[in-house]
């Protein structure tokens, strides 16, 4: 510890790469050595401005680079950040800002009802804006206005981070988690991920999410982001044309996407040496069909909240078209941790066999659920970090997830995977995308539902068709006993298919359970 505040290993990275490019952001270069002036100032400008160490600050923007400033600016001075969801109901956001004893909010001007609502419900000493929005003050000016130069303050620690997950009751879950488990997976990304020797990532997720954890891999290569607000698939591939883009982080459903835009055939995707894809299970159709246009650029890597991005990666090498099966797996685990397949008495099961993914060793972040010591006791129970993950592992380490325990379909006294069945759907030429969940059935206490967004030129297609495929392949057990037609499948705010809300569309006001 300093008078400068705590040391941040980002902060060495800034300060060693000077005038090279940092960000690309809407039409402007940003190089490091700016970053690392605005993070000085906006340190300074939250001191002046009351924020004190210890104290807590919601964040409440799309996609900027004043995110990262305000995020590591806060870290400096000993203040932790929560991010809040910018399409998520204020009464959530209310929630938050009280369980997570948070003191102010940092937003983005267009978000001023939100935050009058707020202020109305919540007390909150500290309303910062980037730039005008008539209500607290303009962060980013009163910035502009303090002297270059760290901030000066006594020690103070590297503030918990605490982020927020949908919880299974509606009431968002607080996780603990601990910044040594954070670094140590930043390593690790830095290490084993398989980066180009010249980073220029484009990045099109919420930077409050799991895109802002590949900041420090790419900043401590001195490599660039090419950050966008939002994902649109005309907006990336232009991106990648004109910015010389050399990597990529996508979520399945806008490789998905990118798969369907006519304009994919006459892109120059020639730069792209690495995509890295996680997030959500991925359909190996798909997948095989994204090698197939661009190339053998393609690394997968599984992890969750509570042991973040990188439990297992499927290297490039590994996405390998002569053996189909491969493109189903989540990769092998990472050097350092220990993972294993458990059943539900913690006991090991026999290789091939389902079990549940837990994780223990430095990796794993969750040092508990806020107020919520059954939900922590039962997630770290015997030592593991219990994932939630159904999978198998192969006879090479290879791991397959099933699909989420809580996912799991009980049908006349049978277990039914989800994930098995939209895997099999997806094979289907007429299939752009796909989510199977339980529905309420009188004799079966629940029955398979798909939900199918069809590829363009396959509006003919009939749900009969797609029930008799299935069926013809695994049988009348899985095959759904009905099926529907959608425009897209609902997400959540990380782009993830939100089951939760697909199921709320046939299970209503019920808590899910069989009949």
């Amino acid at each position: 510890m300093t008078d400068a505040g705590v040391r941040l290993p980002v902060l060495a990275s800034l300060a060693a790469h000077g005038d090279r490019p940092c960000f690309f952001f809407e039409g402007t270069t940003i190089s490091y050595r700016e970053v690392l002036d605005s993070v000085h100032r906006i340190a300074r400008a939250l001191l002046s401005q009351g924020v004190r160490p210890g104290d807590g600050l919601a964040l409440l923007s799309g996609n900027r680079p004043e995110l990262f400033f305000v995020r590591t600016a806060a870290q400096l001075v000993g203040v932790r950040t929560t991010a809040l969801h910018t399409l998520g109901p204020v009464h959530e956001h209310a929630f938050i800002l009280q369980d997570a004893e948070l003191s102010g909010i940092v937003f983005e001007p267009g978000h001023e009802d939100t935050v009058g609502a707020l202020r109305a419900e919540v007390p909150l000493r500290t309303l910062a804006s980037f730039g005008p929005a008539g209500i607290g003050f303009d962060l980013l000016a009163a910035a502009s206005a303090e002297p270059p130069g760290p901030p000066e303050t006594g020690p103070v620690r590297v503030p918990k981070a605490l982020v927020y997950t949908g919880g299974t009751t509606g009431r968002p879950k607080g996780i603990i988690m601990s910044p040594a488990a954070q670094a140590f997976a930043a390593a690790t990304m830095s290490e084993h991920w398989q980066w180009p020797d010249d980073v220029r990532l484009l990045l099109s997720t919420p930077l409050q999410h799991a895109a802002g954890t590949l900041l420090p891999p790419v900043f401590a290569r001195g490599g660039s982001v090419v950050l966008q607000r939002g994902f649109s698939p005309d907006a990336w591939l232009t991106a990648v044309a004109e910015q010389s883009v050399t990597s990529a982080l996508l979520v399945p459903t806008q490789l998905y996407r990118l798969l369907d835009e006519p304009s994919l055939a006459d892109a120059d995707l020639s730069g792209i040496e690495t995509v890295f894809y996680g997030a959500a299970p991925c359909s190996p159709t798909r997948l095989a069909e994204a090698v197939g246009v661009f190339g053998p650029v393609f690394f997968q890597f599984y992890g969750q909240t509570e042991a973040p991005m990188t439990v297992a990666v499927l290297r490039k090498e590994d996405h390998d078209l002569s053996v189909p099966r491969r493109l189903a797996s989540c990769g092998r685990p990472v050097p350092g941790i220990e993972v294993q397949l458990l059943d539900d008495n913690n006991k090991a099961v026999e290789r091939g066999e389902p079990g549940e993914i837990c994780v223990r060793g430095p990796l794993v972040a969750l040092e508990s659920y806020k107020d919520r010591p059954a939900e922590t006791a039962a997630a770290l129970e015997g030592g593991w970090l219990h994932t939630g993950d159904v999978a198998t592992e192969d006879e090479d380490g290879f791991l397959y997830v099933v699909d989420r325990k809580k996912d799991l379909i009980l049908s006349g006294g049978f277990n039914i995977y989800p994930r098995e069945i939209e895997d099999c759907l997806a094979r289907h030429r007429a299939v752009g995308d796909v989510a199977v969940v339980g529905v309420p059935d009188e004799r079966w206490g629940e029955a398979v539902k798909a939900v199918v967004v069809r590829r363009p030129g396959h509006e003919d297609v009939t749900e009969d068709t797609l029930i008799r495929y299935v069926r013809d392949r695994l049988g009348s057990l899985h095959a759904p006993k009905s099926l529907d037609f959608a425009e897209a499948i609902p997400l959540s705010p990380l782009g993830k298919p939100d089951k939760k809300a697909l199921r709320a569309r046939y299970w209503g006001d019920r808590e899910r359970s069989v009949n």
